[in-house]
């Protein structure tokens, strides 16, 4: 397969496994009653509509950057990571190995919660608009005169509800409530806690985590992580060196593509426009580099 090929996904069957969610860039399998089966795609979102071109290598990105993060947080909690090896999925002949290759994650099955948890460690986003408004972020008081990117006084759990297209937050309180203390309680420490290793990682390589969003389920009565973890499609990454409270630095992301969006006359509704090549490929090449900032190395499957 050409490593600058472009996968969309979306198979109703792969190698005879049931498919039992497809989301805006991952497709889901079941294995067994125990396993599924994540397969992650090129497909790219924006504004709540997916785009009709993908960003090359940006499923195996997503993939690498997860795994790397969940081999090095089991300290913190447990996650539902078995294997990323194509030779675990059973069934699959040489053509689908070659398309799957670096996608894949073989999970245990959980039960999500029904609350995302948000963490911030700086003002920016819906959370910078909601302060200026409010001085306050999903209830959650702040110190006045701050600036846009400025750091907060410590990092704070902006939970959301997870809907189908605009999540609405929630105040702590409220997903204590919604979900119970029994989960709140070990999710709330361990969002937290995760956050502050990321943090103490992606500084070391000249990255600020600016905020993220962390998925929990409940494996057997135990809390664990599960979906990904720390990517750019669920962070918001700086560089250090072009961080300064009061402009919104660059992002290690999709803000490329946004900001071009933006400049388009589009209503942000479907359907999107067509994007420009340079456009798809300068956005490739910063998912790529902040893989190679974060595990060392290029995606499993990607050549350049």
């Amino acid at each position: 397969m050409n490593s600058s090929a472009v996968y969309f996904g979306r198979h109703a069957a792969l190698a005879g496994l049931k498919q039992v969610a497809s989301g805006k860039v991952r497709d889901i399998y079941e294995l067994d009653g125990r396993h599924l089966l994540f397969v992650t795609s090129d497909r790219v979102s924006a504004f709540d509509v997916v785009m009709r071109e993908g960003i090359a290598h940006k499923g195996r990105v997503l993939t690498a950057i997860s795994t790397w993060w969940f081999e090095h947080t089991r300290d913190v909690i447990a996650n539902h990571l078995v294997s990323t090896s194509i030779d675990d999925v059973p069934g699959l002949d040489g053509e689908w190995k070659d398309k799957l290759r670096g996608r894949i994650m073989v999970v245990r099955r959980a039960e999500p919660t029904t609350v995302e948890w948000v963490v911030r460690g700086y003002l920016a986003g819906s959370g910078f608009k909601e302060y200026k408004s409010r001085g306050s972020i999903c209830g959650v008081a702040l110190p006045p005169g701050l600036e846009q990117a400025s750091r907060l006084p410590k990092p704070i759990l902006t939970p959301t509800t997870k809907e189908e297209h605009h999540d609405l937050p929630l105040s702590p309180e409220e997903a204590r409530e919604r979900v119970g203390p029994a989960v709140f309680d070990p999710a709330h420490r361990a969002a937290l806690a995760l956050f502050a290793r990321a943090s103490e990682v992606l500084e070391a390589h000249g990255i600020l985590l600016a905020d993220t969003k962390f998925e929990f389920g409940l494996l057997e009565g135990r809390l664990i992580l599960i979906d990904e973890a720390l990517t750019p499609d669920s962070s918001r990454f700086w560089p250090r060196d072009q961080w300064k409270p009061g402009k919104n630095p660059p992002s290690y992301d999709k803000q490329i593509l946004r900001d071009w969006l933006e400049a388009q006359p589009w209503n942000k509704e479907p359907p999107p426009p067509s994007i420009a090549p340079e456009i798809l490929e300068r956005t490739s090449a910063k998912y790529l580099e902040v893989c190679k900032k974060i595990t060392g190395r290029l995606p499993e499957g990607v050549t350049l």
